[in-house]
């Protein structure tokens, strides 16, 4: 009976004037109204609420309280001091919404677009077979590029760029590839190649390699099967019939091979002459032909599976010849004929540069942004365009809505051998006049295939070269052993057939100077190491304060940190009166009051610069930031009279609000790829300039 009571008394409390507490204490002070007995239902009250089951309520002077039931809330949420606060809230806030969305619009369309990997920092270009020995062999392998990587790292380079490492014969550098699919035995095998891109990805570096589609090897197995007319390989090559009596061939036309003699090679087998560019024993291959192209696409497509980065292609201004195979005119018209023997002797025009070759890059273009979708995984495309003008080389950075190189490789520089005249302007205002709008530069001081810099004009301009190739617009290159000033090697034996001339810039890298210059730990290596190996090498550089190695790390540290270098205006400053042995430029970039002047040296003796006379509004004195010759780092100079000795340059920084590119004098002198302009304020780059 109790518990029965204790139900009744439980309801009544819940119902006793319709209002449920759910659990909460009532506030005391909230009065109980009773229904109003006299009340009349043509006298309906405002606040009244009428509940279906339930009594109707009038909560006029009611407080909110907590765990009021939904009805009581919807009569509160009603009333104007509540609602309008909350649609206030809710209108700031899709304001706010549509706000950010509209600077978020605004910072993406007005922001110029990111640097990619291959344009913000040095390329380091590595010939394989002599930077670092790991297997005591007397050859530099993969292996050895591997165990390198942390010194790479230290001269703050971007990619890392090695030449042909294919299975080949030992003909022209192994540039008689047997199978483009395989690793040379000498520099490894294709797990070294796997283990060495995986450790150069997780340094953050990227990895690019040199790829010639032109020929391959006659010991290559489509050559074998093409020899014997073998179903689709029969056309693989170019083939043509020529007349072969008493060991003497008459070819079909006079074309020169790049080596000197005829380009035209009798077959004892297929009974025919094949065509080569350059050794007999590197047969051309045949772009006209469709399966050719596809097996140069797949070959392509392996090594961007791999995880290759990108792909220098060599030689293709080879890669077609004219199919009338007309004579080609001699240079010399009244040279005799039969005397024509030299590759300069002919004008190239039926086997160079050919209408469809730029349509065959740009294929491999085409296959190279398919793999190029995933964020920060471009595939950079570059071209090697040696002994081309201007006009034909810039054709290789593509049409403005057909993307071919990213760029062709410049080895203008690589071919100045005299100190001390104006080629050195000319050969930066000749690229930077002929470049497309908006196409990248690039500067490379060396190669595998040109002289070092040291042996071509001596060891005084190693620290200035490098200076250029740091504070130009573009990506710089650096050929191994550069950055330390190494020279030619002289060698009087070697049981390979190369040409002598081309192997000067091969000699082994100079890690230190224990013996053979601690590139390797076997008792001979390939070629000899140069005899200044004891003072010219890493591990001396690395202990000297003024060392070419050591400048070479805080100029590409520089490059890497000031915007002024990576993005902004290049004004090309010119010489004023005899100073033609001077190289002089800004880079400014609008948004930042400070500018860099560089100030170059390039000739035989001391030079006065004045400064004053050839940019405007310069002040009196600058600060040198760096210099050719560090006890002159941080210095002040007068710019009415800078003091250059031989080979030497200075970095100058000062503060001015009078850029060169808005005047209108020097405007047509300078140049910028993609034009940003920096925000202080806000700390980022915009292009509303």
């Amino acid at each position: 009976m109790a518990e029965d009571q204790g139900k009744r008394d439980s309801l009544s409390m819940s119902m006793k004037g319709c209002r449920t507490n759910n659990g909460f204490v009532q506030n005391e002070d909230i009065l109980e109204r009773e229904p109003d007995g006299g009340s009349s239902e043509d006298n309906p009250q405002p606040s009244t609420l009428a509940v279906d089951g339930l009594d109707v309520h009038d909560f006029k002077g009611v407080q909110p309280y907590a765990g009021m039931p939904k009805e009581v809330l919807l009569q509160f949420s009603n009333q104007a001091r509540y609602r309008v606060p909350r649609e206030i809230l809710f209108w700031l806030t899709v304001a706010s919404v549509l706000v950010l969305i509209s600077i978020t619009i605004a910072i993406i369309s007005l922001s110029p677009k990111c640097l990619d990997w291959w344009q913000a920092g040095p390329m380091y270009q590595i010939y394989p077979r002599s930077f670092k020995d790991s297997d005591k062999d007397g050859n530099g392998d993969l292996k050895g590029i591997q165990d390198k990587l942390d010194y790479i790292t230290t001269l703050n380079i971007k990619t890392v760029w090695i030449t042909s490492f294919y299975k080949s014969s030992l003909k022209d550098f192994r540039q008689g590839v047997v199978d483009f699919r395989a690793i040379d035995p000498i520099f490894g095998t294709m797990k070294d190649f796997e283990n060495l891109l995986a450790a150069v990805h997780d340094k953050g570096l990227k990895l690019i390699i040199d790829f010639i589609p032109n020929h391959t090897s006659e010991k290559h197995a489509w050559f074998q099967l093409s020899r014997n007319r073998t179903g689709k390989y029969t056309d693989y090559y170019i083939w043509h019939n020529c007349t072969h009596e008493n060991g003497m061939t008459t070819p079909p036309n006079n074309w020169l091979s790049v080596y000197g003699n005829s380009s035209w090679h009798f077959d004892e087998v297929r009974k025919q002459c094949y065509f080569h560019q350059f050794l007999k024993e590197q047969p051309d291959l045949n772009f006209y032909s469709p399966d050719v192209q596809q097996e140069i696409k797949e070959i392509i497509q392996y090594w961007l599976g791999k995880g290759v980065d990108g792909f220098s292609f060599d030689a293709v201004k080879f890669l077609l010849e004219a199919r009338h195979l007309r004579n080609e005119i001699q240079v010399n018209k009244s040279q005799n004929p039969d005397m024509v023997t030299n590759y300069l002797d002919l004008f190239h025009d039926f086997t160079t540069t050919q209408v469809g070759m730029h349509d065959i890059l740009r294929s491999f273009r085409q296959t190279m942004d398919q793999y190029s979708r995933e964020p920060g995984r471009y595939r950079f495309m570059g071209t090697e365009v040696s002994e081309e003008n201007a006009d034909r080389i810039m054709m290789y950075y593509g049409l403005p809505f057909i993307q071919e190189a990213n760029f062709p490789f410049n080895n203008y520089l690589t071919k100045l051998d005299i100190p001390g005249n104006s080629d050195f302007n000319q050969a930066i205002m000749s690229w930077m006049e002929n470049m497309p709008e908006g196409k990248w530069p690039n500067w490379m001081i060396g190669g595998p295939d040109h002289s070092r810099l040291t042996s071509r004009l001596g060891k005084e301009y190693v620290n200035v070269m490098n200076m250029l190739i740091l504070t130009l617009p573009g990506t710089p290159i650096t050929y191994y052993g550069e950055e330390i000033g190494m020279s030619n090697t002289l060698f009087s034996n070697l049981n390979e057939s190369y040409n002598v001339n081309t192997l000067l810039s091969k000699s082994p890298m100079q890690w230190d100077n224990s013996s053979n210059a601690g590139f390797s730990e076997g008792n001979q290596t390939w070629l000899p190491t140069s005899s200044d190996y004891h003072t010219v090498n890493v591990e001396v550089q690395k202990t000297q304060l003024s060392s070419p190695l050591k400048l070479y790390q805080e100029l590409s540290l520089l490059h890497a940190k000031e915007l002024l270098l990576s993005r902004g205006w290049f004004c090309h400053v010119g010489s004023v009166g005899d100073d033609s042995d001077a190289v002089v430029y800004t880079r400014e970039m609008d948004g930042i009051d400070r500018v860099f002047t560089m100030v170059l040296n390039f000739g035989q003796s001391t030079s006065i610069i004045n400064l004053a006379e050839m940019i405007s509004g310069i002040p009196s004195t600058v600060n040198v930031k760096l210099s050719t010759n560090s006890a002159n780092k941080d210095s002040v100079v007068q710019t009415s009279a800078i003091k250059l000795d031989k080979g030497e340059g200075f970095i100058l920084e000062y503060k001015t609000t009078k850029f060169l590119h808005l005047q209108t004098a020097l405007r047509h002198r300078c140049f910028v790829s993609s034009q940003a302009c920096y925000s202080s304020v806000l700390d980022i780059l915009h292009s509303l300039c």
